[in-house]
């Protein structure tokens, strides 16, 4: 039987190539959305992956979500972290709600889609999980302090969790895309993507399709020995 992937944020932008590559990869494919009904009806429609929603930044439906896809699909095999926000400020203008509003969805979702599958892979022996960084969670960014530490504290998470699973046959690894083609980065005012474009030596933005490989061998059986990893997808924007 296939294994089963769930993909948080999997209806749009990077997390739709995901969801889209990992099923043409024989996975039994489950997509999770929050806002935009529209966008996943469509997805549904387009792709046929049965799609999920509920809010990954809370605990409750996360553990609620999570009983109802594996008693209505089966036992969650890979998680893909992917769902993100921004609200964007310098810190001496952000205000409490945009810090927490960010942390519980980019980090907080994190710890809450791990924490109630985490057990069910380590009783079946099996898992793959990989989790959407940024390359400002590696670099930091001007007006991205709540984004930037969230991005980088899903790098720490990932490191941890990989070292307390590696034991029990799951492995744990980052993806930190560069600036990519998604609605995220068509919201970027042209003069500044033009400098986004300038400062990355391949001189183009990344693709969706570009993450979505990578992840697709990261949850493969062929990478079994690969947990713990950072790997980078950001045209050589920023080595280290």
């Amino acid at each position: 039987m296939s294994r089963i992937a769930v993909v948080t944020g999997g209806t749009r932008g990077l997390g739709r190539a995901i969801a889209v590559a990992l099923k043409m990869d024989g996975f039994r494919v489950v997509a999770l959305y929050c806002g935009h009904h529209e966008a996943a009806e469509v997805f549904h429609e387009e792709t046929s992956i049965p799609v999920y929603h509920w809010d990954v930044s809370s605990f409750q439906e996360c553990a609620e979500g999570v009983q109802r896809v594996e008693a209505e699909v089966g036992p969650i095999d890979v998680l893909i972290n992917n769902a993100g926000i921004t609200r964007d400020a310098m810190l001496h203008r952000m205000n409490e709600q945009q810090w927490v509003e960010v942390m519980r969805t980019n980090l907080g979702s994190v710890f809450n889609m791990c924490r109630n599958v985490i057990e069910g892979m380590r009783e079946r022996g099996y898992g793959r999980i990989v989790n959407v960084s940024s390359i400002n969670g590696q670099k930091g960014q001007l007006g991205q302090v709540n984004y930037s530490a969230s991005k980088a504290g899903v790098l720490g998470f990932t490191r941890a969790l990989a070292l307390e699973s590696a034991c029990k046959g799951i492995t744990v690894n980052a993806v930190a895309p560069g600036y990519c083609e998604t609605e995220m980065i068509e919201a970027v005012r042209p003069e500044l993507l033009k400098a986004i474009v300038a400062a990355i030596p391949c001189g183009r933005l990344g693709r969706a399709q570009d993450v979505a490989q990578l992840v697709s061998l990261l949850v493969s059986e062929d990478a079994s020995f690969i947990t713990g990893a950072t790997f980078s997808v950001n045209g050589g924007q920023w080595m280290s």
